[in-house]
């Protein structure tokens, strides 16, 4: 199994497993993509239409074998970004930014991973529950003076916080642990 492939299920992001058919995407040095599966070339615009159809995938370099999943699903979220719509400010990005390299980087990806996850899952649990509202309704419970919207936002924030709060706690174990391994109590 490939290292960073990853199954993207209905509901959840989860480890790619080896009982799930992967599709293979090919890059080669002309930069074009190759899809295994149907023997013919494909668009970035097509990628993202299979993970939007939450297809088990990875893309590989054609000359190396390099697993560049990673780089690929980039170059997606980079094309939407430049779209018209941002879904990063540039504050967002700017502090992104600064957090590689340093001692949270690891703690902030699973932070983010979770929340986009808690996320995904109420979007979804929204569009299931919502299939029976008119376009009206629909509008007037997305806008932001909707005390329901309010009511999800401030449990979304909560839930955020709390799931913050648990990674500074096990940070700080953590900390003090190494600490006493190394004879430096606090």
């Amino acid at each position: 199994m490939a290292q960073g492939a990853c199954v993207v299920q209905e509901e959840k992001t989860v480890p790619a497993t080896p009982k799930l058919a992967q599709r293979i995407i090919k890059k080669y040095p002309n930069r074009r993509l190759y899809d295994t599966d149907t023997s013919a070339y494909i668009t970035l615009a097509e990628v993202k239409q299979l993970v939007m159809e939450h297809k088990n995938l990875v893309v590989r370099d054609a000359k190396t074998g390099e697993d560049i999943t990673r780089s690929i699903l980039l170059q997606i979220i980079l094309e939407e970004e430049a779209g018209g719509a941002p879904l990063f400010t540039e504050a967002v990005l700017s502090n992104i930014i600064r957090i590689y390299g340093q001692a949270m980087q690891g703690f902030m990806g699973s932070y983010l991973e979770k929340n986009v996850q808690l996320f995904t899952d109420m979007q979804t649990t929204m569009a299931e529950q919502s299939q029976s509202m008119t376009p009206e309704i629909w509008a007037q419970f997305m806008s932001a003076q909707s005390p329901m919207m309010q009511g999800l936002m401030g449990n979304y924030a909560e839930q955020s916080r709390s799931m913050f709060t648990q990674m500074q706690e096990k940070m700080q174990q953590q900390t003090e642990q190494m600490l006493g391994v190394l004879g430096l109590k606090r």
